[in-house]
Formats: C-alpha cells, structure tokens, sequence
C-alpha cells in the first residue's frame, strides 16, 4: 500500500508540474489574433506526449484570400511545444489533421532534431470545411469547391506562420507527404521568405487530369520484367473470371453499403486497372502475389481486395475533397486499357477521375497554371528543400527534375544549388529519411543539420 501510495503522490507531483507549462502555452495562443477554442490534451494523455505540451486550436481564416468579405471558417490546427527557442516543424498537410491529436504522434523531421511542431489541417477537411461550419445541411454535391486551391491553402499555411511566430521564433521547416508534399511545395513557392528548409516527402507534381507518365512508368520500369509479368498474368486472370468474382464485389458493396457512379462492371474493370499502381505505390512483394493457376476465386479476390478494392471507387470517402482539387489542378494519373482489350467492359478510362470521384452537379476544368509555377520556381530558387521518393513509388514518375551539376548551373544561369533529392533504392510511397540507406540518409541529416545551424 505504501508504494502504491508514493506512486500516487509522485504522479500528483509530476501533474503539478505540468499544468501550468500547459497552461502557459495555452495564454500565449489565446493572446494571438484570430486565435480561438485552444485546448490541452486530457491529463492521461499528457503523459504520453514526446512534447513538453500539446495542444489543439482553431484560426480563423479567410473563406478567399483575395476577397476577405466573402467570409471566414476555422482551420483546426495542432501546436506541440519541444523548447521555444528550438526550431518550428510545419506539417503541410494535403488531407485531415485528426492523426496528429494522438498524444504519441510526431512528425520525422520533428523527431530527428527535437523542434516544435504545428500541424495545419487542409481546408476542406475533416473540421475546417469553409460554409459547412455554418449549414450542417450543405453536401460534397451542393458544396462551393471555388476555394479549394493552392493559392489559398499557401496563405492559410502562411496566417498560421506569421501568428505562431510571435512565440516560435526559431527556423522554420515545412514538411509534409504525399499531396502533403503537394502542399509544402506550394507554400515554399508562394511564401518563401517564410520558410527555412522544406522537406516535401513523395509529392508529385502533375501537368494534367491524366498525366501520363504514371503509364509507362507501371509498364517499363517499376520493379522487374519478371515482377510486371506476374502482376499482368493477376490482373488478366482476374478479369477472365469476372462471372465467378463479380457476385463478391457485389455481396461485399451491399454489406458495406457501397454505392458507385459507375456500374459493377465498370467498378470491376477499375479495380483491376487499378492494381499495379497500388502494388507499387505501397511496396508490396510479387512473391505474395496468388498463382493465377491455382488460386481459388476466393483468394483472387481477397488479394485484390487487400491491394486496389472497390471502396476506393465508393461514393462518399473521406478524400472527395482532394479529388477536387486533382480534378482542378493537382492533376492525377491515368489507366492504360490497351493490354486488356476484350476483357474489360469499358471502352477506355479516359476521363474517369471526374465520373467517379467528384460532384456530379459540377463541372471542374483543369488548369495548368500550378504546374508551370511550381517547375519554374524550382528550376530558380534558392530555397533549401530537400526531397524523398521511393524508386518504384509510381508517384516518383511525376517528381520534379533533379538538380543540375553546379558546372552546369554557371553555364546556364539557372538551377537548384540548394535542391537535394534522394530516392529510396526499391522505394514505394512510404520512403522517409528514415528508410534510406545508411550512406543517403547520414548525408540527409547532416544536410539538415547544416541548413538548421544544429551542431
């Protein structure tokens, strides 16, 4: 009893310590401007932060940055305190931020050289979707996408900035993966000035709807010819038994209440078309793949299911906001249904991101204006960013150019001095610094230590 009793009395003691440094973060946000509804993390979960306080808040933001009479919403936002004088890590987030309230959560960069952390919800996620805030009855159909932009998500990350730096006045590092990478590159564009370093993880940079390098990447290049000729035989197999699998897609969607755009069929013909780009983009081995010529109908499809299943042609998911913006001017990847003809029930794939996955009461137009922006200003800058791919990430077929030989920088008066790009031999979409090889990510961290002025 006695030790039980000291245990509670050391954790009280330790409680009291605590709370004011919550407390004390907590005044400092609330004094800021737009700042609202800061909150700690709950007493339990404060003890298992790696921070010395977590807490999660709102800004106000302009609905329109360009036109600030149009409105405002609130962007969730989560602050994570380190040191005040250590540098900040900014996580760009492309999608919702409810990851990050997890107590334990921190972000690579942040880990490696101990910083503070402020992770920025994405508009049109999760809590900070602009008009929803005030009309619970507003739909993904009857929604107002005009503000789901690139432009306005860099000035949302730089509000955020400019507020926080009031109490974090250290480095700055953005950072973020995938269409989070997106994101941090677009805010070093648009705000370099704000912006230390830049660590974009795995983040394309597409010139349309459908790009088309993804295509011949998938053919010719991820992985070996021995691995594309067992994932063609899947993938063909799979198709030729449409009749005997298609009563499970169809079983599975009703006891999930799946719901399409398109027909079953169609939803099959893309699942399978599917399957090389989502092998490869998460790093599986073609050794677990069935053996079409003896694998059951049932173990066909649970594998394709596992790999490239029809919730991500499923109405209502999460990511319909991101599809949006692909459709607007992210740009996406396309399908090649060539190797597949008398198979596949669809005639081709040529425009299906914006008849399965957007509003079908809107029509959006792609605009290649971000990626002329973003390759011009990579091609000039002297912003330090560094960034991580995977070798067969199909993502990587899309990343920016590498950097020019500073020989060659002298000769034509341009190029990246300050651009590192490392790429994860046999890499997929989950490459980090953290997976490269020890020589690539030594060399990685001592950059970073170098830019950061960290001894």
């Amino acid at each position: 009893m006695r030790l039980f009793a000291r245990r509670i009395f050391l954790a009280a003691l330790l409680l009291l310590l605590v709370v004011p440094s919550f407390a004390q973060l907590v005044q400092k946000l609330e004094k800021l401007n737009k700042v609202s509804d800061v909150k700690v993390l709950p007493v339990g979960e404060r003890m298992k932060t790696p921070f010395a306080e977590k807490v999660v808040m709102f800004v106000e933001q302009p609905i329109d940055h360009s036109n600030p009479s149009l409105g405002t919403f609130k962007q969730r936002v989560i602050v994570a305190l380190a040191d005040y004088n250590a540098p900040t890590v900014i996580v760009t987030e492309g999608y919702g931020a409810a990851y990050a309230l997890r107590p334990n959560y921190r972000e690579e960069v942040s880990a490696l050289f101990n910083t503070n952390m402020v992770v920025v919800e994405h508009r049109y996620f999760l809590e900070s979707i602009p008009f929803k805030q005030n009309d619970s009855t507003i739909t993904d159909e009857t929604l107002d996408w005009s503000y789901m932009t690139a432009v306005n998500e860099a000035a949302d990350l730089h509000n955020v900035n400019q507020l926080l730096r009031e109490i974090f006045k250290g480095k700055w590092i953005a950072t973020g993966i995938s269409k989070g990478g997106q994101t941090a590159m677009f805010y070093t564009a648009y705000y370099p000035n704000d912006l230390d370093v830049s660590v974009p993880y795995v983040g394309p940079l597409c010139k349309g709807v459908e790009d088309g390098r993804h295509e011949p990447f998938l053919e010719n290049y991820a992985g070996t010819p021995k691995d594309r000729e067992i994932i063609r035989a899947f993938q063909v197999e799979f198709l030729k038994r449409r009749d005997a699998i298609k009563p499970m897609f169809e079983k599975l969607s009703a006891e999930k209440g799946y719901t399409y755009k398109i027909p079953m069929d169609a939803v099959y013909d893309f699942c399978v078309l599917e399957f090389p780009f989502a092998f490869w983009q998460w790093g599986l081995k073609t050794e677990i793949i069935p053996d079409p010529k003896k694998a059951s109908d049932k173990q066909m499809f649970e594998f394709l299911l596992n790999t490239s299943g029809p919730d991500y042609f499923a109405e209502g998911d999460d990511s319909a906001p991101f599809f949006v913006q692909a459709a607007k001017e992210l740009g996406y990847y396309g399908y090649d249904t060539k190797p597949f003809e008398g198979l596949l029930t669809i005639k081709d794939a040529e425009g299906y991101l914006n008849k399965i996955f957007v509003p079908q009461t809107q029509q959006f137009k792609f605009d290649k204006y971000l990626y002329k922006k973003i390759k011009g200003f990579l091609a000039k800058t002297d912003s330090k960013m560094m960034f991580i791919y995977g070798q067969f990430d199909p993502w990587s077929a899309v990343m920016p150019e590498a950097p020019v030989k500073n020989e060659e920088l002298k000769k034509k008066g341009k190029g990246r001095e300050t651009m590192k790009l490392y790429i994860e031999p046999n890499g997929s979409h989950r490459a980090r610094i953290g997976t490269l090889p020890e020589q690539m990510r030594k060399e990685a961290v001592n950059t970073l230590k170098e830019w950061l002025e960290i001894k």
